[in-house]
């Protein structure tokens, strides 16, 4: 059989991969999972210099998922040349880094500086980040920042592009196609969710933040939905998380459109999920007669 898949001329030896932010560059993990197993590694948030992130506490439990409001914290570009991208030489899988920013030549910064790691293989771009200019409004709630940045940043990058969206607007199909009219090459969704928690013995928020991104096998459906629609309105391959923590998650994902799929919160508590995901996908296709696993994408209509 046949797993793997092309993302914008990029092969990955099969569609499985690890969600931004929560698989570090993959050193932290590596002791536990066979980074050779998976399609790609995809790092942690890179800035164009050191974030602290938020205050503590920043991460807390809820139903079936989990809140975080991390704040995108990372060492910056230089340590993550000097110290990340090195260590990720050992493995043969592709790597994905994810950029973030606060501006616009934040993230043009950091895209600039990858175009020469032969390392990188793509760029994700984290378009769900507060964009100081225009008063805090992430990038990835105005149709018209999505396409401004997705075109500067395709200008500048040497890699292939992909525009990670933001579940947190009225209609995700609008900021597909504007992301598509950018130049675009891959999306993938979807983020977090916006929550929050109270804490009713203390009386008080549960996060620092007050606020936090929602993760986890609760939002799985409502990520499921989004990439259906998202598959239906625009041309461009899709890597589809949000709530995957089995191999028929993954697959039902595949099923509404994704070509790719991402794995974020299961690695917390099962660190070897992406691995039984993909031994799953393949267990899947034995029992289906499916040759190809490309044949699976977006084939629920």
């Amino acid at each position: 059989m046949n797993t793997s898949v092309n993302l914008a001329g990029v092969c990955l030896k099969n569609p499985v991969m690890v969600a931004s932010g929560t698989f570090g560059s993959g050193q932290e993990y590596s002791e536990f999972v066979d980074l050779n197993a998976l399609g790609a590694v995809v790092t942690k948030g890179v800035a164009n210099v050191p974030w602290p992130g938020n205050p503590t506490p920043r991460v807390t439990e809820v139903r079936s998922g989990m809140l975080n409001a991390i704040g995108l914290q990372n060492p910056g570009i230089d340590v993550f040349t000097r110290r990340d991208l090195p260590f990720l030489e050992q493995f043969d899988t592709k790597v994905i880094v994810n950029v973030c920013g606060k501006t616009t030549s934040d993230y043009l910064e950091v895209v600039e500086r990858l175009g020469d790691e032969r390392r990188v293989d793509m760029l994700e771009i984290n378009i769900s980040c507060p964009n100081v200019k225009e008063g805090g409004i992430a990038f990835g709630q105005d149709p018209k920042a999505v396409e401004e940045i997705t075109r500067l940043v395709k200008q500048k990058a040497k890699q292939p592009v992909i525009i990670k969206l933001s579940p947190n607007v009225t209609d995700i199909t609008v900021m597909a196609k504007a992301a598509e009219a950018g130049g675009a090459d891959v999306l993938s969704l979807i983020n977090t969710l916006t929550g929050m928690k109270i804490d009713i013995n203390r009386q008080t928020f549960a996060l620092a933040n007050k606020t936090g991104g929602m993760s986890g096998p609760a939002i799985h459906p409502i990520a499921v939905r989004m990439v259906y629609q998202v598959a239906q309105a625009v041309k461009l391959p899709i890597i589809g998380m949000g709530g995957i923590e089995s191999a028929e998650d993954a697959i039902e994902m595949m099923l509404a459109g994704a070509t790719a799929v991402s794995v974020g919160t299961a690695n917390f508590y099962r660190p070897d999920a992406t691995v039984e995901i993909v031994r799953g996908i393949e267990d899947y296709m034995t029992r289906m007669h499916v040759e190809d696993v490309k044949d699976l994408v977006g084939i629920v209509h």
